[in-house]
């Protein structure tokens, strides 16, 4: 269901798991009956889905940080890397899939819709590939020149129900609408952001 469908009958099948997704999810909904209605509209307007984001400058958001953002800490400590274990049989241990998108991306493509003012819609912003949990810490601790550890540890029961185990971008429309730009690979951006950012005496620079 990651498609960045625009009509409304699309938008209606989808089920956020979160209050915060059903708030972004509600909106869309809005603006796409709007669109297929024919109301008025401003000269460029845009939806965006932004996946799982990580990159420097998200030092406040708390538990809601990236998982790299909560790896290093860990691993500066001397730490294995610790991750959730999977409930379903189908994925293994770390094997849990998601579209990790550095912030780099994600502020690119923002301004070129600035820059770009015939293009409107609903647009997904991810990298268009799902990696896995696992992925992510064997890259984290490969920026920090570490050897593999890793640990897996339960997951709290009030996420059970509403894990999501695979995102993925489909960014069609985005390509589509003449966003050529490759994304910034898993490891590429991972390393950029512990050795620039992270590991360095000013995180924020």
């Amino acid at each position: 269901g990651f498609v960045d469908f625009n009509s409304p009958q699309d938008l209606a099948r989808l089920r956020p798991l979160n209050l915060y997704g059903w708030s972004k999810h509600l909106f869309d909904r809005w603006v796409a009956r709007r669109v297929e209605r024919g109301e008025r509209t401003p000269p460029q307007w845009a939806g965006v889905k932004f996946f799982n984001v990580y990159g420097p400058n998200e030092y406040h958001k708390g538990t809601m940080k990236s998982v790299v953002a909560h790896l290093h800490p860990q691993l500066q400590q001397g730490n294995a890397a610790r991750l959730f274990k999977s409930y379903r049989h189908d994925y293994p241990h770390g094997g849990q899939l998601r579209d990790f998108v550095y912030v780099r991306d994600c502020v690119d493509v923002m301004l070129w819709l600035a820059e770009t003012p015939s293009v409107s819609g609903l647009l997904n912003i991810g990298s268009g590939k799902a990696r896995s949990f696992l992925d992510l810490a064997h890259a984290t601790m490969a920026a920090l020149d570490l050897a593999p550890r890793v640990e897996f540890i339960e997951m709290p029961e009030s996420l059970r129900d509403k894990y999501q185990y695979f995102t993925e971008a489909d960014l069609t429309r985005l390509r589509a609408a003449g966003y050529r730009r490759p994304m910034t690979s898993l490891e590429d951006g991972v390393r950029d952001y512990v050795r620039t950012y992270l590991a360095t005496d000013d995180c924020y620079r």
